[in-house]
């Protein structure tokens, strides 16, 4: 079902009446009901923040978007209280395989969860308005989130102390005055725009297929990558299992097409005969046409007015870098915008979210951007490499790594983040500063679901006393291993699992301090 808009209904909503007067206020807007937004509005609102939300639709679109969700998003929607349902809707996958030609043997095959005993696997599949739609119920079972359905921001004006937004409904037009606007309004961000920003990197020239379909036809919940396939000969194709009997299938078009020509369904469907056989029955659910896009946007704070997801920065869909990066923009986010509504920081600590997710963004956009090169070579000499690189991964290890379908995501460290602090100690391994916590076994659960969101001290066989408010949690000698953690240690974890400091030798003052630190008490960037 589609509306005037002309975009597919997956939930239909309805608008949201206009405030009285011709002015409002808020603490925090958040411009997109997308999953980052969302997201962005349950992680405020469970922390017990008052937060309005503006989305320009009044539904839920049903439209191809994102569908792989990493190891990292699901930890990050356990903590927001909605992992369950996703995993339970959705198709979990961990073997990834990559195909060269006509042969029906993967060159070799990969394992996106190698190290196991963790709650979560190394991907699912589901349909992004899945997502949506329990990251919605989450919100909706909140007295202080506020979704404004059809809701659009036209102008925002920054001011020292907030911003000011301009919004159009269908029963007229109000200011909304804000503390803070996170813009969560995706690649063709209104916010960006108005207030005269861009994205800097690169468009390649290349455009890739999406047809999802769907089908009864069984086959493995895998990622299948071809290189060069007789059905996409000289190019490209991916499948994905989703869901309720639909499949993920893109294919490699070049760059000189005829973009509305290539989403019929004749000129699209040899392309699905051709990969899956004659035999096979399908039905059409969505085609569509992409470019890949490596950019992003030079800073991601200005002033009270944050930028996160796509609206901050773009990558090419294989990797699964997006949606993904845009989770990790409000898992950074979230904890500290509380601390500064608290009034338990200041707004530099604000910047050390521009400082660690454009660390994030850059090491997606520079993973998508190899993916991207490997994929489309654009040279006889680069071809050549490629194809050397295929040959010889079929025989030799040292070769795989080297073949790059798309690195898919993982959790990014913040090895310089000015929050963490560094080792006094001599450490062999383990997991550093500015990395995530792993996950582990722990009192008959998940380490990781005990840790909440908050700062936590994890010890092992620590005899001292951790500062005043700050929660301990003793850990056994399996989830210890897997952190690094000898004898008498302890590592201090900040609110979105990252490590923000470890002591062989911890103490109380230490502690302390790196608690402070991690807060925003001796880090502010200037």
């Amino acid at each position: 079902m589609a509306n005037v808009t002309g975009i597919p209904v997956y939930k239909e909503i309805g608008a949201s009446p206009a405030p009285q007067g011709a002015r409002d206020t808020a603490r925090v807007v958040i411009v997109g009901a997308g999953p980052v937004g969302l997201a962005m509005a349950l992680d405020l609102g469970r922390r017990g923040h008052a937060v309005t939300v503006l989305n320009r639709l009044d539904f839920v679109a049903h439209c191809s978007k994102a569908i792989c969700f990493s190891k990292r998003s699901l930890d990050i929607l356990d903590r927001l209280g909605v992992g369950d349902p996703a995993v339970d809707k959705g198709v979990t996958w961990n073997v990834g395989k990559v195909f060269w030609g006509a042969g029906d043997e993967p060159v070799y095959q990969f394992d996106m969860l190698p190290l196991k005993d963790q709650k979560r696997p190394g991907f699912i599949n589901i349909q992004q308005y899945y997502i949506e739609e329990y990251l919605l119920e989450g919100c909706q079972a909140l007295p202080n989130i506020d979704i404004r359905w059809g809701h659009r921001a036209d102008a925002v004006k920054p001011l020292s102390q907030g911003a000011e937004l301009a919004v159009q409904t269908d029963q007229g037009a109000y200011v909304l005055a804000a503390e803070w606007v996170i813009a969560c309004d995706g690649a063709r961000s209104t916010m960006r725009d108005r207030m005269g920003l861009d994205f800097a990197g690169r468009i390649f020239e290349d455009n890739f297929l999406i047809a999802d379909i769907r089908m009864k036809h069984e086959m493995p919940a895998e990622r299948w990558f071809w290189f060069d396939p007789p059905f996409n000969p000289g190019r490209s194709a991916l499948m994905h299992k989703q869901p309720d009997d639909v499949w993920r299938l893109d294919f490699q078009l070049g760059w000189d097409i005829d973009r509305k020509a290539a989403t019929r369904p004749e000129n699209v469907e040899p392309f699905i005969r051709a990969m899956l056989g004659e035999g096979v029955e399908f039905s059409r659910e969505w085609y569509s046409v992409y470019t890949f896009q490596c950019r992003r946007m030079e800073r991601f704070v200005h002033g009270r007015v944050v930028f996160a997801g796509d609206a901050a920065h773009l990558v090419s869909p294989f990797g699964a870098r997006g949606c993904n990066g845009g989770f990790a923009d409000i898992d950074n986010l979230g904890w500290k915008l509380d601390l500064v509504l608290r009034g338990r920081a200041d707004d530099s600590l604000i910047e050390t979210y521009n400082h660690e997710a454009i660390v994030t963004a850059d090491e997606n956009i520079l993973n998508s951007t190899r993916s991207t090169d490997f994929l489309t070579p654009k040279s006889t000499a680069s071809q050549a490499l490629r194809d050397a690189v295929l040959e010889l991964a079929r025989e030799h290890a040292f070769a795989r790594p080297f073949v790059n379908s798309g690195r898919l995501s993982t959790a990014v460290g913040y090895g310089e983040s000015p929050l963490s602090t560094p080792d006094a100690d001599m450490w062999q391994g383990g997991v550093a500063p500015g990395q995530p916590v792993l996950d582990a076994p722990h009192d008959g659960g998940w380490l990781l679901d005990h840790l909440g969101g908050d700062f936590v001290l994890l010890s092992h066989g620590w005899q001292g006393k951790a500062p005043t408010g700050l929660r301990r949690i003793e850990v056994a000698d399996a989830a210890a291993a897997r952190l690094g953690l000898p004898a008498g240690a302890a590592m201090l974890v900040r609110p979105d699992q990252y490590v923000a400091a470890r002591w062989l030798r911890p103490d109380t003052t230490g502690i302390a301090a790196a608690q402070h630190r991690a807060e925003g008490g001796k880090s502010c960037l200037h």
